[in-house]
């Protein structure tokens, strides 16, 4: 279930990271006065959160067997999830799907029952979770962090009407501190404008 011989499990994705905001981040337009529009911020585990691809233990990590595999995970990650939760509401968006909550959530310190996307439609061409993230997504806001992303999930985010924040890891790196630092702003950008809508 997990490794998929797809990009995301590093055979793949070259090793960059990209930025995308869109411009007219912040303006308040999507969100509602019950605060139901709060940005998704969508989590990807392999390449993400368990960097592979690297001989040397990554500084930081821990070794787990999980559902039968081997993963690197950090605590950190888990204290930057649940910071970055001030502002957006967390999902799964995972080949690991239900396992990501149910094994490496706690490992995490990540909450529970955090929502999960189930993929159905992808295609191994290109973003292949794409079609499954902008059903879920819908006019919502969000950020999506992930090491499979190309110039289809691009194209995708100009084209939305709401701010969307695109980051591709280094797989074999992770989520670093620099991007977790574009997160946080692009969500407190995100609660502005919420506060002046309100």
């Amino acid at each position: 279930m997990y490794p998929t011989g797809r990009a995301e499990d590093g055979l793949t994705a070259s090793p960059i990271s990209v930025l995308h905001i869109m411009p007219d981040m912040g303006g308040g337009k999507a969100f509602e006065v019950d605060g139901a529009k709060r940005p998704y911020l969508l989590i990807d585990v392999d390449g993400v959160l368990n960097p592979f691809g690297t001989v040397d233990r990554p500084r930081g990590f821990a070794w787990h067997q999980l559902g039968g595999y081997g993963v690197w995970l950090s605590r950190r990650h888990g204290e930057w999830l649940n910071g970055l939760a001030d502002w957006f509401d967390l999902v799964w968006a995972t080949t690991w799907e239900h396992d990501a909550d149910l094994l490496i959530a706690p490992v995490m310190g990540l909450p529970s029952g955090l929502p999960v996307i189930e993929f159905n439609d992808g295609t191994a061409d290109e973003t292949w979770k794409l079609p499954d993230v902008a059903r879920f997504v819908g006019d919502r806001p969000c950020a999506w962090i992930d090491d499979d992303l190309w110039p289809d999930a691009f194209t995708w985010a100009e084209q939305r009407d709401t701010p969307t924040l695109l980051i591709r890891t280094t797989p074999s790196v992770g989520l670093t501190e620099d991007e977790v630092r574009r997160l946080d702003g692009f969500g407190r950008a995100q609660q502005e404008g919420m506060n002046v809508s309100l």
